[in-house]
C-alpha cells in the first residue's frame, strides 16, 4: 500500500484525551496475522490517484492517494473533521450527493476510472457497497425482503427459487442467521441497533460487492454489538476489500491490516500516513501520528 503526500511540518499544542495505551494497542496490533495484499482469490483492488474534494468554496480534501488491495481491510483513523467519512464517500461516487459537492482525482477499481463519464454510477455501487454509521434497514419490510431490497431496486435477475438461499447465505456471511432465521418475516425495524447493522451489511452483501465501505458502524452500538461486527469484518475480509472509517484505536488494530491517518491542521484534510497497522501503533515514521495514537490529541 502506498501513498504520496506532502506531510508538512510542525505541530500544534492540543489538548490530551484519555484513550487506551500505546502498549496496549501494539499489543492487539501486533497480535493480528498479517495479510500479504493481493492474495485473496475473490474481491478486487481499489486506488484513489490525487484525490481532491471539495463543499462549495471550501476544500475539504487534499491530493489523497492510497491502494486498498484485494482481500485486506483498511482503517482510515484521525480527528474528527480532517475528511475521512468525506474521502470514504468519495470512493463509490456518493460524495457528489450533497449539491454543493466536487471532486477531482481518480477512483480506480479494476484499473478503470469509476468517473469516467462513460460509467454507470449504479452499477459502480453495486460493485462498492456501504454501509453507514446509523443502521437503516427499512423498518416496514421484513427481515428477508431487507436482504433481498437491493436486488430488486438493482433489477437484478435472481431467480425465486434462489432467494431463499441467497437471503440464508448473506445473513450467514453477516454473523446474523442464527439470531433471525426463525423470523424472517419479522420487520427490519424490530431488531436490536447491533442486529439492524449486521443486517445492512448483509443487504449490501446480496448485490455480490467487490469493495465494502464501512463508515463508523460500530459507533453507535454497545460493545457486544461491536464484537459480533468485528467478527464479521473478518470473515468477510477473505473474500472483499474493506475499508472502515473508526474513532476507535482499539477497532482499528483488531480488524485492519492497514492503518491510513489523515489530519487537517487548521486547511482541507490530508493524508499524513499510512502502513500495516502494526507499524503505525508501534513506530509510525511522523510525529503527528505518534502523538495521535498515543493520545496526546485527538
Amino acid at each position: 500500500m502506498t501513498h504520496s503526500q506532502n506531510n508538512g511540518s510542525g505541530d500544534k499544542e492540543m489538548e490530551t484525551k484519555t484513550r487506551p495505551t500505546p502498549n496496549s494497542l501494539a499489543s492487539v496490533a501486533s497480535g493480528r496475522a498479517q495479510k500479504q495484499p493481493g492474495t485473496a482469490p475473490l474481491g478486487s483492488g481499489l486506488e484513489a490517484r490525487g484525490v481532491h474534494a471539495w463543499f462549495g468554496s471550501h476544500l475539504a480534501l487534499r491530493d489523497i492517494s492510497l491502494d486498498f488491495s484485494a482481500g485486506t481491510v483498511t482503517a482510515l483513523i484521525g480527528p474528527s473533521g480532517c475528511g475521512k467519512s468525506t474521502f470514504i464517500r468519495t470512493l463509490n461516487r456518493m460524495h457528489e450527493f450533497i449539491p454543493t459537492a466536487a471532486f477531482a482525482g481518480q477512483v480506480l477499481l479494476d484499473n478503470k476510472d469509476i468517473y469516467e463519464a462513460s460509467v454507470d454510477v449504479t452499477k459502480i455501487r453495486l460493485q462498492i457497497g456501504m454501509v453507514f454509521q446509523k443502521p437503516n434497514p427499512f423498518p416496514s419490510m421484513t427481515i428477508g425482503e431487507n436482504v433481498l431490497s437491493g436486488i430488486k431496486l438493482a433489477q437484478l435477475d435472481v431467480p425465486k427459487s434462489e432467494r431463499d438461499d441467497l437471503v440464508q447465505d448473506c445473513l450467514e456471511r453477516a454473523g446474523l442467521w442464527n439470531e433471525v432465521k426463525d423470523r424472517l418475516d419479522a420487520h427490519g425495524g424490530s431488531l436490536s441497533g447491533g442486529q439492524q447493522q449486521r443486517l445492512c451489511i448483509a443487504r449490501a452483501l446480496a448485490v455480490k460487492p467487490k469493495v465494502l465501505l464501512m463508515d463508523e458502524p460500530c459507533s453507535a452500538l454497545d460493545p457486544g454489538s461491536t464484537l459480533r461486527i468485528e467478527e464479521t469484518i473478518n470473515q468477510l475480509s477473505s473474500s472483499m476489500t474493506i475499508i472502515i472509517v473508526t474513532h476507535n484505536m482499539q477497532q482499528a488494530a483488531r480488524v485492519s491490516d492497514y492503518t491510513a491517518f489523515f489530519l487537517s491542521d487548521g486547511g482541507p484534510g490530508e493524508l499524513i500516513e499510512v502502513g500495516p497497522t502494526s507499524e503505525i501503533f508501534t513506530k509510525p515514521r511522523d510525529q503527528r501520528t505518534e502523538n495521535y495514537v498515543s493520545g496526546r490529541f485527538g
